[in-house]
């Protein structure tokens, strides 16, 4: 992949720790995600990838440590700040809202940029419904970047699963974040959509830092700039893919092999 990381952050954790009862999720892990730039956070079932994502987005807070987003001038973010700080995220599964139309559930990706003009929409005024025809326009522009728009009026329970995938994804990029986070983008993709995926991540990180939770590795690894391996809520290994293939105690975590 050509190019690289720019050397400011975009979200940074530090010595991070997460306990639920007697279980330790995530024992004082650190890593960071620069600008511009895509990290694969991967590990074994459990290691404790979801849980780091949720501290990330707020869902959960550290018994210790710190998140911090350095290119935001923030530290920790309570899940209904995400999108106005330029945080967006997708779901293992798809999570569209099943009663609401495909386009529908494109703009509901922007509702935290809607402020004023959304009140207003709500009891027809005029500036409400300029915003609602804009959030429309923006919408459709982002489905018809993904090549989906044909299935704008749709709702998701008619259209294929690799489609919803797609919608998931033109909603969280609704918010033009600055950090995108994808949970398990691959699952479910056929290989023709997995290559359109990968090639959409690499547009992406021209103009945003992308981090995201993956199992396949045959689509992770010529994706990425950089891995971040845990097991057992320690972090593990942390480098360029082709350092991370041959690191003993990746393969003892996913292979038994003994380091």
């Amino acid at each position: 992949m050509s190019g690289g990381p720019s050397s400011e952050a975009t979200a940074e954790l530090v010595d991070v720790t997460v306990r639920f009862g007697g279980l330790l999720a995530l024992d004082r892990i650190s890593f960071d995600v620069q600008a511009n730039e895509i990290v694969g956070l991967i590990g074994p079932n459990g290691a404790g990838k979801t849980t780091a994502f949720n501290v990330i987005c707020g869902f959960q807070k550290p018994d210790s440590g710190t998140v911090r987003f350095p290119a935001l001038g923030r530290t920790a973010l309570k899940p209904s700040q995400l999108c106005a700080a330029g945080v967006a995220r997708t779901l293992q599964g798809v999570g569209l809202f099943v009663n609401m139309s495909v386009l529908e559930n494109v703009m509901a990706g922007a509702q935290g940029h809607v402020g004023r003009g959304f009140a207003s929409s709500l009891f027809g005024l005029p500036a409400g419904r300029r915003h609602e025809l804009a959030l429309r326009d923006h919408a459709m522009v982002q489905l018809e970047r993904l090549g989906i728009a044909q299935f704008a009026s749709s709702l998701p329970g008619s259209i294929p699963y690799g489609i919803s995938k797609k919608v998931s994804l033109a909603r969280a990029l609704m918010g033009n974040p600055s950090l995108l986070m994808l949970d398990e983008p691959a699952s479910g993709l056929d290989e023709s959509e997995l290559d359109e995926l990968a090639q959409l991540i690499v547009e992406l990180r021209e103009s945003m830092s992308v981090l995201l939770v993956e199992h396949n590795m045959d689509f992770v690894m010529p994706l990425v700039h950089r891995l971040v391996v845990l097991n057992f809520g320690e972090v593990i290994a942390t480098g360029a893919p082709s350092t991370i293939r041959t690191n003993p105690d990746v393969l003892a975590a996913y292979l038994g092999v003994d380091p």
